[in-house]
């Protein structure tokens, strides 16, 4: 009885259950559930494949141009071709500066794992100097790191063949042939030529401003100073473009076009380089500048800066010990001193003065004064002395240029304002540039009134400063005091006064020829002015000058010369005497005075005038006018010297003569 009651209970518990779960389930919901989240699915999908080929049809249609070019971009290297530098050569055209090429062993450091460990094995197979790692460091910090940068230069046919055959141990470096630039003189005329160097951020910077950026493509140097750095984009050329098929790891396969670059334009110098050296050797190793100009057309045949430097160091990138020995040399022997050097003409302005005294008027070539061996101001103790002791007696134009009389020039001072001297100075271009074609010239110093104002204006300088005095005049009168020339001003003026009083621009460059056609493009020879003198007070200048080397100071210099030249000697003073008897065994060498000689032959028709500095030198007839004599020799007569030009062996000038 019971049992029949349990199972009673549960199954009509079971028979509630099923049809609980009946009641809970809903097929035909379920299903509808199920299509609409498998529509939402679908939909899903098409849209995403819809977008997927909307992509794949963008890229393979709309930008099919773009994708291609980054492809052949991939496939094919677009390698610059440097041009070969333009030659620079004399005027009778013997080189003085040429490119050639050279295999270089080169890293390209983004494509290498361990630099220092590749350095280490390539110096088995190949010689690498410490310079030459040295080298290769500064120009890792100058260059990106992606750039090819050369770890030795100039390898010789054993080198190329050992490296050839180790080429596979040594992913991202290569052998490339490079132009070097040669100067085959060496350090004569490297003032004039220049050199080339690295290109830098200031390099770039000026490249931008030409808007030639592509023409440097494939291009490391550049022209640095002289020639090189003046005509920089004549010289350069126009860079050429090769199109190289690569394969995965980078290398050439085969060349698919090529433009080839175009040579940059020749220059043909003004310059004699025979002139050049023998003027070069004449100073031995005295420092100084020498600049000899054709006077009829302004050519420089001659631009000597002792001592020079060679420009071949710099080529290949110049090692420290160099650099630091020709930086810090107390002889200075990258100073171009005949463009940058301005120093006190001392009585070489003589000549000058006294031309325009006569334009001005203020003195006759007759009117003659007495020279007691001094001059005074009116009410002053202080006297100005003459260069010779007692005087020269009675003195006109003539023997004061001839004798070189202090005395008869600190008169004229006094009676001519300093502003009348200026405007006439600067006619002859003295304290301004001449305008030659070389970079870096300085103006020196032709004083006057405003000049000094501007000079002493910044607020450290009192008002007794800026003002001019009548000492000042005087001391310029015998080219001391503020007054400061430069060699190729000295020359520029010295060829005017002999080309008649027409002045041509100074121009070291005569021509540039065409790479290509062989055209030549000449400098202009115009005359720049006229100084628009009477040709008889020129006159009087001129036989003044030629007496200065017959009987006057430099006569002893050129006793026995084959042709007559006109001259004049000058001695300017380092630091002032204060009233002290100058004797130069007693003072330091580089306190010694500056020599001064400036020339001009032959005298009837000049073909040449020059100015010679001699830094220390002394006495000008002593020591500058004998380098004068050797040049003047050997470009009129053809005659070499032996050696260095001797000091002058004849009789000193009075101690204290503190002019010439």
């Amino acid at each position: 009885m019971i049992r029949r009651r349990l199972f009673s209970k549960r199954r009509r518990a079971s028979d509630t259950g099923a049809f609980g779960a009946s009641e809970l389930r809903n097929p035909e919901r379920e299903l509808v559930r199920f299509r609409r989240r498998l529509a939402i699915a679908g939909g899903a999908v098409l849209v995403a494949f819809a977008v997927l080929v909307g992509r794949f049809a963008y890229l393979q249609v709309a930008q099919h141009g773009h994708f291609r070019t980054l492809a052949e971009t991939n496939r094919i290297a677009i390698v610059p071709i440097a041009p070969n530098r333009g030659v620079i050569t004399d005027r009778n055209g013997v080189v003085l500066a040429q490119s050639y090429s050279a295999y270089t062993l080169e890293i390209q450091p983004a494509r290498v794992r361990d630099l220092e460990a590749t350095i280490d094995a390539l110096a088995g197979v190949v010689d690498i100097a410490p310079r030459d790692r040295k080298r290769f460091r500064k120009l890792m910090e100058e260059s990106k790191n992606f750039e090819s940068l050369p770890i030795r230069t100039k390898l010789t046919d054993d080198e190329v063949a050992r490296f050839a055959a180790n080429r596979y141990r040594f992913p991202g470096v290569e052998i490339k042939a490079r132009l070097f630039r040669h100067y085959p003189f060496g350090a004569v005329a490297s003032h004039v030529i220049g050199y080339i160097g690295r290109i830098t951020e200031r390099d770039l910077a000026r490249i931008a401003s030409w808007e030639e950026g592509a023409d440097y493509k494939g291009t490391d140097t550049i022209g640095k100073v002289g020639v090189e750095l003046t005509y920089e984009r004549e010289l350069h050329g126009t860079t050429g473009v090769e199109e190289v098929e690569v394969d995965a790891a980078g290398r050439a396969v085969r060349t698919l076009s090529r433009t080839p670059p175009v040579s940059g334009n020749n220059l043909r110098l003004s310059i004699d380089i025979n002139l050049q050296a023998a003027a070069e050797a004449a100073f031995g190793d005295r420092r100084g500048a020498l600049v000899a100009i054709e006077p009829a057309t302004g050519d420089v045949l001659a631009f000597v800066s002792m001592p020079g430097y060679d420009p071949n160091l710099f080529v290949d990138g110049i090692d420290t010990a160099s650099w630091q020995e020709l930086n810090e040399s107390p002889d200075k022997p990258l100073l171009n001193r005949p463009l940058r050097g301005a120093y006190p003409p001392g009585s070489t302005i003589k000549p000058f003065l006294a031309l325009g005294a006569l334009t001005s008027g203020k003195r006759t070539p007759t009117q003659a004064f007495a020279d007691p061996g001094y001059f005074q101001l009116a009410g002053a103790a202080h006297r100005f002395r003459d260069d010779k002791k007692g005087g020269h007696g009675t003195v006109d134009m003539t023997k004061a240029i001839v004798v070189s009389c202090d005395t008869y020039f600190y008169l004229l001072a006094n009676d001519t304002d300093i502003d009348d001297t200026w405007r006439f100075m600067s006619s002859l271009g003295f304290g301004r540039p001449t305008g030659i074609d070389i970079e870096g010239e300085v103006s020196g110093v032709m004083p006057s009134r405003e000049w000094k104002r501007q000079r002493f204006s910044a607020a450290q300088y009192r008002e007794e400063h800026r003002k001019w005095y009548l000492g000042d005049t005087i001391s310029a009168g015998i080219g001391q005091g503020y007054t400061t020339f430069t060699p190729v001003q000295l020359a520029h003026a010295t060829a005017t006064i002999a080309n008649g009083g027409v002045a041509f621009r100074p121009h070291l460059v005569q021509r540039v020829e065409d790479a290509r056609t062989g055209k030549a493009r000449a400098i202009a020879r115009e005359p720049a002015y006229s100084l628009g003198v009477k040709p008889e007070h020129l006159e009087v200048i001129r036989n003044a000058l030629v007496l200065v080397n017959r009987e006057g100071t430099s006569a002893a210099a050129f006793r026995g010369a084959a042709y007559v030249s006109g001259g004049k000697t000058g001695t300017a003073q380092v630091f002032s005497l204060k009233g002290e008897e100058y004797k130069a065994h007693q003072v330091d060498e580089r306190l010694r005075d500056h020599a001064w000689y400036i020339a001009y032959a032959p005298a009837e028709k000049p073909t040449i005038a020059l100015a010679v500095l001699v830094e220390n030198g002394g006495f000008g007839a002593q020591a500058a006018a004998p380098i004068a004599r050797q040049v003047l020799d050997y470009y009129l007569l053809g005659l070499k010297a032996a050696g260095p030009a001797p000091l002058h062996d004849g009789p000193a000038p009075d101690a204290d003569d503190t002019s010439d």
